[in-house]
């Protein structure tokens, strides 16, 4: 399918079915222990649907938890005319709370220091569209800029995620926004 095609329908249902039984596969155990086999079985589609869709869980996985990386962008740019420097906005904090149900998936997914694929996606992301909003209004340091938002952000969630940060979703939320504030304010 190549960009601006309408996705054929019968292909996204497929794919739901396949996410969706990976998370409920991943709420019963690592995402190490999940087989092909039993995702199929538990999706209702035949193994080599998988394959035609997916060359592996990790991409699977990866595509399930894609959704964490729109709603972190979304989060982190759900404000109004001029944001806070404490406070973040309540988006973020409901982020960093919704992300409990599957935190084990997110913290295979996302390495430590903000690596591993889903970090990759999320750094991916969040420098894009940092950068054209930096690009925007006309900032020259918009790539540094975007870079530096989108490393810290990621970095930050997943050392969260993995313990090496305490606080709660709204403590953290709001030092992670403290630090993204001070980043856009540099010049």
């Amino acid at each position: 399918m190549t960009r601006g095609e309408p996705e054929d329908p019968r292909a996204a249902r497929t794919r739901a079915r396949l996410r969706s039984a990976l998370l409920a596969e991943c709420a019963e155990r690592p995402l190490e222990e999940v087989g092909v086999a039993a995702l199929v079985r538990r999706a209702g589609v035949g193994r080599a649907t998988f394959y035609v869709h997916y060359p592996d869980l990790e991409a699977l996985a990866v595509d399930a938890c894609a959704d964490v990386v729109r709603e972190a962008v979304e989060a982190l740019h759900a404000w109004q005319g001029r944001p806070d420097p404490v406070r973040a906005p309540t988006a973020l904090p409901e982020f960093f709370g919704s992300l409990t149900p599957h935190a084990a998936l997110y913290r295979t997914l996302l390495a430590p220091g903000g690596g591993g694929p889903l970090g990759r996606v999320l750094h991916r992301d969040l420098r894009a569209y940092s950068l054209r909003e930096r690009e925007r209004a006309g900032a020259a340091d918009a790539p540094l800029v975007a870079s530096a938002v989108a490393a810290t952000f990621a970095g930050v969630l997943a050392d969260w995620l993995h313990g090496d940060l305490e606080g709660t979703p709204g403590e953290i939320a709001d030092q992670v926004w403290q630090l993204l504030v001070a980043l856009h304010a540099s010049r």
